[in-house]
């Protein structure tokens, strides 16, 4: 399948011709959930800019394989959009073939690397690994820095919107900041001693980083590889041994091993309750609901942490969330009830 995708990436190349310089358009392919929001935010009011985003929401990244249309449509952009640091494994070929027949590729990840915020992986103890973790998108400070640094890539691109980018982009610095800041305010209501997040994978290390919480991932940084009974027994003794009262499901990865946890504390005699909804963490939600957005993704995901402690029997209380972020979290996310 992959040489078969590099054979039709190669006769595109070649009929192509002069498409790209034909279209007064600019052409953008953004991979996954969180890169195609960016670039729509970005190039918002610039009705020449077309977008076509690859992986629809609740799609593992990881796991993601390019289609003959994925590759056509990136063979024939203006520019490409990744996520980078090997986030869409099964495309890292496909990008390399790219570059080399000259489609722009940008990677997300590049900036916040390059001004030295990426972090490894670790394992379940602790351990650092030597591997780039792909999830810095979860401290929005990284995500500011990237968002400025694209700007200045379409406006290289497309100089006669460059104010429009760059006024788009100031306005969402302010965006991330001020989610920052909400999200530094409320998740710092728990009690350090039990800011343990436990989740299906290792995503969360720049979420724990940014806001001060301890974070264990059953599996590691990837979901290429499944977890096995070591991991979910480790999982086990640290939930039972810290008395973590919470377990997150994530959107993007069935809840197997999550269940086999609990199900792991409650026979050792322990209690653990499940997340009141399931964390977004490789792909956003519903575009049409809240979390379909990246500041409503890291805002919902902040609201389930809290409220689902809360419901553990945490005493805590949320800040409302800032009036000039939209979307506004609807009722039916700030009502909880416990018992269901």
């Amino acid at each position: 399948m992959f040489y078969r995708l590099l054979a039709l990436l190669l006769l595109i190349s070649f009929s192509a011709g002069s498409t790209h310089a034909q279209d007064a358009d600019l052409n953008i392919v953004a991979t996954t959930t969180q890169a195609a929001d960016l670039v729509t935010i970005l190039t918002a009011d610039v009705d020449t800019v077309q977008i076509t985003a690859l992986m629809n929401a609740g799609v593992d990244p990881h796991l993601y394989q390019p289609t003959e249309s994925d590759v056509a449509a990136m063979s024939r952009a203006d520019l490409v959009v990744y996520n980078g640091l090997h986030l869409e494994g099964k495309f890292d070929e496909v990008f390399a073939s790219l570059s080399e027949r000259g489609v722009p590729i940008y990677a997300l990840g590049q900036p916040v690397k390059d001004a030295g915020y990426i972090v490894g992986g670790f394992d379940l103890s602790d351990t650092l690994v030597d591997v780039d973790d792909p999830h810095f998108w979860f401290d929005p400070r990284n995500w500011e820095l990237t968002a400025l640094d694209l700007v200045e890539t379409l406006a290289t691109l497309d100089p006669a919107n460059a104010e429009t980018y760059r006024a788009n982009g100031a306005a969402y610095a302010a965006d991330l900041q001020a989610l920052f800041d909400w999200s530094t305010a409320a998740l710092n209501n728990v009690p350090e001693a039990q800011r343990d997040l436990v989740t299906s994978h290792d995503a969360f290390q720049y979420f724990g980083a940014a806001f001060g919480w301890r974070v264990n991932g059953i599996q590691g940084i990837s979901t290429a590889s499944e977890a096995g009974v070591g991991d979910i027994q480790a999982t086990v003794d640290f939930v039972a041994n810290s008395a973590v009262p919470v377990l997150f499901v994530e959107s993007s990865i069935a809840p197997n091993t999550i269940q086999a946890v609990i199900a792991g504390v409650r026979a050792a005699g322990g209690e653990v309750r499940i997340g009141v909804r399931v964390l977004y963490s490789d792909a956003m939600g519903d575009p049409d609901g809240f979390g379909g957005t990246y500041t409503s993704m890291i805002a919902s995901n902040v609201y389930t942490i809290l409220q689902s402690f809360q419901c553990a029997g945490v005493d805590l209380t949320i800040p409302p969330y800032p009036e000039a972020l939209e979307p506004q979290p609807p009722t039916d996310l700030l009502d909880v009830d416990c018992a269901a």
